[in-house]
């Protein structure tokens, strides 16, 4: 400031003596003088920081990891749950960014002050509505509000998400989740006033790589504000590395226990043609690729695991694990035999 007064002072008694025109003042000084000063959007201030967004987002990401995990043994299907953004914006915006009908549970994260908002979209409710009822897990195209059962399974499933959420904000403060209530649209909610700012994370769930849909986090300013200095992805780095317990460990597992996984053996494989294929019928012998004295492979949810042989047991066909399965060893098997041909 004193050095942009000076040379403003300098420039009016050489202007005086000289006639020197007033555009010799540099821009840099004109720059310096208003570096003090930014710009302030009184209608929607900025209250999260960058780091405090960016904290959300690690945050959540740990969740959303969890929680595929979770759901996945829960229904038996394959989901995959990943953080599409965090931003801040308004509660009128947000309101009226939402899409309706969409399933809402209201919850709390005591100690934590005020409400919580967790959005389903429709096509990922319906599909995990029908799984719980012993359904293949499809989605319904047609929008439409859930039958009072289907709120109450609805229910059951974002009390698990929200119990998933607790251990993931357990890195910034211990939390008890409290689901309040449930609604089907924003309009008729309000945990905040209108001009409240809100942090929004936004989820993209895949359920079997079929169906595609939107999960929501909706954390007014005022819930978050006694944690904000917690808020930090270098205080959850930090927390990170804690090791877990023996108990936590065993809870792990348990919770793995009850997953189901696909195993198949690869007996053998080979080439016909369409025609051979058509003209197939039963009793029709085809030869295969692999020898008797070959080890079987063993595949694991799709992916190649161990080597096997074959036999059987109580009069039932069977295989022997004999070792893991070995990439190179594959190769190089079907490289000898080439090489006898």
């Amino acid at each position: 400031m004193s050095d942009y007064q000076d040379k403003l002072n300098n420039y009016n008694q050489n202007s005086l003596t000289d006639g020197e025109d007033y555009d010799f003042i540099d821009e840099a000084a004109a720059d310096a003088y208003k570096k003090g000063y930014k710009l302030y959007n009184f209608r929607r201030p900025d209250k999260f920081s960058k780091d405090h967004l960016r904290a959300l987002q690690d945050l959540h990401k740990e969740f959303s990891r969890q929680l595929s995990l979770v759901l996945t043994a829960y229904l038996r299907m394959r989901i995959e749950i990943e953080v599409v953004s965090t931003d801040q914006l308004t509660y009128d915006e947000f309101i009226r960014s939402m899409p309706s009908p969409m399933t809402i549970g209201i919850f709390e994260l005591a100690p934590l002050p005020g409400q919580i908002l967790l959005g389903l979209s429709f096509d990922i409710l319906s599909c995990i509505v029908d799984r719980m009822l012993g359904g293949l897990g499809l989605s319904e195209h047609k929008q439409r509000e859930l039958t009072d059962i289907e709120e109450a399974l609805a229910k059951k499933v974002i009390e698990r998400i929200v119990k998933n959420l607790e251990g993931a904000w357990s890195n910034i403060v211990p939390v008890h989740g409290n689901i309040v209530g449930l609604d089907n649209n924003y309009q008729t909610v309000q945990i905040a006033s209108t001009g409240e700012i809100v942090a929004l994370i936004t989820f993209e769930i895949q359920i079997a790589g079929k169906y595609f849909g939107l999960m929501s986090l909706c954390f007014p300013y005022p819930v978050l504000e006694t944690v904000l200095g917690n808020l930090s992805t270098q205080h959850i780095f930090q927390t990170k590395g804690i090791v877990a317990t023996t108990e936590d460990r065993q809870k792990m597992i348990q919770k793995l226990n009850t997953s189901n996984v696909d195993i198949s053996v690869i007996f053998g494989s080979t080439e016909i043609t369409m025609e051979e294929f058509l003209d197939l019928k039963e009793g029709d012998i085809i030869k295969l690729d692999t020898k008797l004295t070959d080890d079987l492979i063993v595949k694991v949810n799709n992916e190649k695991k161990y080597f096997a042989r074959p036999g059987t047991l109580n009069n039932k066909m069977s295989v022997k694990i004999t070792e893991e399965y070995d990439h190179q060893k594959d190769l190089l098997k079907h490289y000898y035999d080439k090489d006898k041909l």
